[in-house]
């Protein structure tokens, strides 16, 4: 007998020595740490690039480098994906949350290094994105791949990309809870005891793996001094309200962008013309280069004159209008530069964009409230610089619980817990009802494809339409007659329900039921004179498979009290799908899902 190959002998050794539930707590570590590891290196190559580039060719030689860098970045990865990876490199978290909802999980294996080699270059050179979308992303198709070669079932896959995504947030902001909620609120996943430890132990390896490599520094270092007081509840419901308004704005601007370059059919037109506006902008407005954490970090310490001494007007920062006046023009600026730079084919996250526009906006409403003459007391400007932050993560990501323990983790306390709840929760309820669907998840909720919290609507979107249809069905032409009916069909057939096609279209035309020849079919001197056209009824309903989701297939089926019902493609006939064939299907993927 052969000797079986290594690895397979260690499957077969691992099913009888490690339980399910062991190796997959196993697996969520090793997840984890290679997330951290993805992390690190996102950040060292993109902050090499960065330093070198802005830090030696725009401070010692021109300040115009910074409308060249962006076409530089940006053809480059565009050569990197023609010639080295020969794919696409999709946006971050949305390729991950269609992963789950339409491919089971499963991610394509150049997706483990493909954010890796792009990401770095689109904001190392002044992509105006962030690199936690890619990080998720490069952590996710580890997962995905780690799960597909150990040969685990898609609950478990998708578990462990969810892993992938905590870790990811875990090791770049030392925020291990926040990590957590952010893989249940924006994957969606369900809270269980079989998911809550392989969660934790993902955030955790990730967490260590970043303090090994980046000691005890925070992308956000800060720690609260001013308290917050019942009088400042009012400020901080304006403060979401703002934040509403600003999410929208960002959702609307971001999508209207999107869909102008959707429309370029060339690549090249599409990076020409993003990277040179791109380019404009930046080297107007420099702080927009890059994720911009630099900008936030001196709002937060109470510098907003250190982040602007840069403009290109050499504005004199001493007037306080002038000073609000140019960060809103950031919070303006920022997404169409983030829009710009995805539209021109970069690679990055908008989890960044958000941050940064956030913290302005509530840096500059702490300012219009000190400065109006509003009240007697003045709110903390450093405090409304981070609660900003979570109201726009509140309303543009759908995220308010990651918005909220995020802050809550980052502050080193849950001393602005209350203020983040009233603006986070006025923040994502104003935008919800406005904007269903966040940036991340839009795309795929305009087409039904997205998995959510509701058990149903998730189980049948995981349902695959193409394995419930039925092509046995024998087919009636509308010339056929009763006798032809009867002996090329009836007899032929074990089926009670007969599509009526036409014979030169092949386009479905109605059906006939055993029950409605049943009274003639034994009457052979009609044979010849009744017609398949005669006795053909309209279908209670039709499903279009190009157009039908699963759930709108569940409505149908409830609303027409069939049993089966005809499908189509392009009008054109092609099955049937039966109720107790989707019914079973759907207990099976229950099952599956929940196991």
């Amino acid at each position: 007998m052969p000797k079986q190959p290594l690895f397979k002998q260690f499957l077969i050794w691992r099913a009888k020595h490690i339980s399910h539930k062991q190796f997959v707590a196993i697996l969520s570590i090793l997840v984890g740490f290679t997330s951290g590891v993805g992390a690190v290196v996102l950040k060292n190559l993109t902050h090499f690039i960065q330093h070198l580039l802005e830090g030696n060719l725009v401070k010692y030689y021109h300040q115009a480098f910074y409308f060249v860098f962006p076409i530089v970045g940006l053809t480059l990865v565009y050569l990197i994906m023609k010639y080295i990876i020969r794919h696409k490199v999709s946006h971050g978290i949305p390729s991950t949350l269609y992963a789950i909802s339409k491919r089971k999980g499963i991610m394509r294996r150049y997706q483990m290094f493909g954010s890796v080699l792009t990401a770095p270059l689109t904001v190392g050179f002044g992509g105006s994105v962030g690199l936690e979308g890619p990080t998720v992303a490069t952590g996710a198709a580890i997962g995905s791949n780690i799960s597909k070669l150990f040969h685990m079932n898609q609950s478990t896959r998708n578990l462990l990309v969810s892993c992938a995504a905590a870790g990811a947030m875990s090791s770049i902001f030392k925020a291990p809870i926040a990590a957590i909620v952010f893989a249940i609120e924006v994957f969606s996943l369900d809270l269980t005891i079989a998911s809550m430890l392989p969660l934790l132990l993902a955030s955790l390896s990730a967490i260590f793996t970043s303090y090994f490599f980046f000691g005890d520094d925070v992308i956000l270092p800060f720690r609260i001094e001013d308290s917050f007081s019942l009088s400042d509840a009012p400020f901080y419901a304006i403060l979401g309200i703002s934040a509403a308004l600003v999410s929208m704005y960002f959702t609307v601007v971001y999508d209207k962008i999107q869909q102008f370059f959707d429309g370029i059919d060339s690549t090249v037109k599409r990076l020409l013309i993003g990277g040179s506006v791109l380019g404009v902008l930046i080297y107007f407005i420099p702080p927009l280069y890059g994720e911009g954490f630099d900008v936030i970090n001196n709002l937060i310490v109470g510098n907003p004159e250190k982040a602007l001494q840069n403009n290109i007007f050499h504005l004199e920062l001493n007037n306080i209008w002038l000073v609000i006046a140019l960060l809103a023009g950031l919070v303006f600026f920022k997404i169409i530069a983030s829009a710009l730079t995805f539209g021109a084919g970069g690679v990055g996250g908008i989890f960044a964009p958000t941050l940064f526009m956030g913290s302005i906006m509530g840096n500059c409403i702490a300012k219009i409230i000190n400065h109006s003459g509003f009240t007697n007391h003045p709110v903390s400007e450093s405090n409304f610089t981070l609660v900003g932050m979570a109201g726009l993560l509140a309303g543009v990501l759908h995220a308010p619980l990651t918005a909220i323990f995020l802050i809550a983790e980052l502050t080193g306390g849950y001393d602005l817990f209350i203020p983040l709840m009233i603006t986070a929760a006025i923040s994502f309820g104003i935008t919800k009802y406005f904007h269903p669907h966040s940036v991340y998840t839009m795309e795929l909720g305009r087409k039904g494809e997205l998995i959510t919290h509701d058990k149903d609507h998730a189980v049948l979107t995981l349902m695959d339409i193409n394995k419930v249809v039925e092509d046995n069905f024998a087919k009636v032409t509308t010339t056929m007659t009763l006798g032809d009916i009867v002996h090329e069909a009836v007899v032929k057939s074990n089926r009670n329900i007969f599509p009526v096609i036409d014979e030169a279209t092949n386009k479905l035309k109605g059906i006939i039921l055993l029950d409605d020849i049943r009274p003639i079919m034994f009457d052979q001197s009609l044979y010849k004179e009744v017609y398949a056209s005669d006795v053909m009824q309209n279908p209670p309903d039709i499903i279009d498979i190009e157009k039908d989701k699963m759930t709108d297939i569940m409505k149908k089926f409830q609303d027409s009290n069939a049993w089966n019902l005809p499908v189509v493609k392009n009008d054109i006939y092609i099955g049937f799908i039966s109720k107790s064939k989707l019914l079973t299907m759907y207990r099976r993927k229950l099952i599956n899902i929940t196991q």
